[in-house]
């Protein structure tokens, strides 16, 4: 009874507290930077689309020179450092990767990566943010919890903010930080994600990602979209996984060799190509692709027939140029997409709840992390009747691509970014 009054206790919790409430707090400012960020863009395309041309081009190299110089290890999403950090035992690695200086990179670069018009997100660099935060504890003098424990409550309590997603929080720190070792940061994880969720809802209300979209499939006739979005979105998000790990070794032939020796002028030229996807498609190929997943959705604008490529193209050239940015959100585009392609072929179903199932079976694909996918796509849809379905699709959809991508995607991505932390800590031990 007398340890529940303990000062060390409660000293503690408040610390937990707040740096739960500081990781809300930060998720929602960039959550509101990023909607500043998309709108100016859309605005200025809206009345000079060719300007994308010399916009995009520009941003990426100028994020990807920043990126290398000023803030290396803020490149790509996020998570994949996040995990990094968890897995490392020299302090001088993780401060690497998780930091005050990486928490300013992070989200001035993915800003800048959405006002160039680049496919990326903030969910996955509100992961990076959120565990930047809470690993500031461990360099406390008096312990509040392990340094792989604080990590994987910041990763939670970054994601639980970013989508609104209390339960979606959680599961990620179980499914993806913890995929190799028991769960054992119950009360700090909790504690971080709970409070990350209430500054969210203080702030910005009980609102959610998507929208409400209370559509649903029923029995036995729902079984045909279930198996459809499963098994395409097991091919397509088991492939593209497979693509973005190869491509994180190195891009081959002479293409390679030019992003490894002028990174800056690569990426360059794959902001060009961005620019003119966009510019061709009609602006539909811009930032995270939510405002078009949200409108199909609502069935306020139908998703084209070839948006799920076009995303995915325009997704793959931000990950190669390694500019900061995530793909978790993007990717929830492309399953909309997917999922609006397979309606098509499915009269009679309803295409909101098959573009739910899309997003579900891509995501649950390309990360390997089912339950975190069904959770979370239905903590962002308001749509408990999609429960079993969406389980089911997350269950056909993952169990297909584990032979053609046996390490889920964000571990195959966490070694080099290791690899990369360890180089620039050597790198610096060398320097007289």
């Amino acid at each position: 009874m007398l340890s529940w009054l303990s000062p060390r206790r409660w000293h503690r919790r408040i610390l937990l507290v707040i740096a739960g409430l500081v990781t809300g707090a930060l998720a929602i400012g960039f959550a509101v930077g990023a909607e500043m960020a998309i709108t100016a863009h859309r605005e200025l395309m809206r009345e000079h689309p060719a300007l994308t041309l010399f916009i995009a081009p520009t941003g990426f190299a100028l994020l990807a020179w920043l990126s290398q110089r000023l803030f290396p290890g803020t490149e790509g999403s996020g998570i994949p450092q996040t995990i990094a950090a968890a897995q490392s035992d020299d302090a001088r690695v993780r401060r690497e990767l998780l930091s005050v200086r990486i928490i300013v990179g992070k989200i001035l670069l993915t800003l800048g990566g959405l006002l160039s018009g680049a496919a990326v997100g903030r969910e996955g660099p509100s992961v990076q943010v959120g565990a930047s935060v809470m690993h500031l504890l461990a360099g406390l003098r008096r312990r509040i919890a392990s340094p792989r424990d604080l990590i994987v409550a910041g990763s939670g309590a970054g994601i639980a903010a970013a989508f609104n997603t209390p339960l979606g929080g959680i599961m990620f720190a179980i499914e993806e930080m913890c995929r190799h070792r028991a769960f054992r940061a119950n009360s700090t994880t909790l504690t971080a994600v709970i409070f990350a969720g209430l500054m969210s809802l203080a702030v910005l209300g009980n609102y959610t990602y998507f929208g409400r979209t209370p559509q649903t499939i029923l029995w036995p006739g729902g079984i045909w979209p279930v198996v459809a979005c499963g098994i395409a979105g097991g091919l397509l998000g088991g492939g593209f996984s497979r693509l973005l790990a190869a491509s994180a070794r190195g891009l081959p032939g002479r293409l390679g060799e030019v992003s490894r020796r002028r990174p800056v002028f690569f990426a360059a030229g794959c902001g060009l190509a961005t620019g003119l996807i966009g510019l061709a498609s009609g602006g539909i190929t811009y930032g995270t692709g939510y405002e078009e997943s949200k409108a199909a959705l609502e069935g306020l604008a139908p998703l084209p027939v070839l948006f799920v490529f076009l995303k995915l193209l325009v997704i793959w050239l931000a990950f190669v140029a390694r500019i900061p940015g995530g793909i978790f959100a993007p990717a929830l585009a492309v399953g909309a997409g997917m999922g609006s392609d397979i309606a098509l072929l499915l009269p009679g179903a309803h295409d909101a709840a098959v573009l739910v199932l899309g997003m579900v079976a891509f995501l649950a694909a390309m990360t390997q992390a089912p339950i975190t996918s069904f959770v979370i796509v239905m903590e962002m849809t308001a749509n408990h009747q999609m429960l079993i379905p969406l389980m089911a699709t997350a269950v056909v959809a993952h169990g297909i691509p584990r032979s053609a991508a046996p390490v889920p995607l964000y571990e195959a991505l966490a070694y080099p970014a290791l690899r990369r932390a360890e180089g620039r800590v050597a790198a610096r031990g060398r320097q007289p």
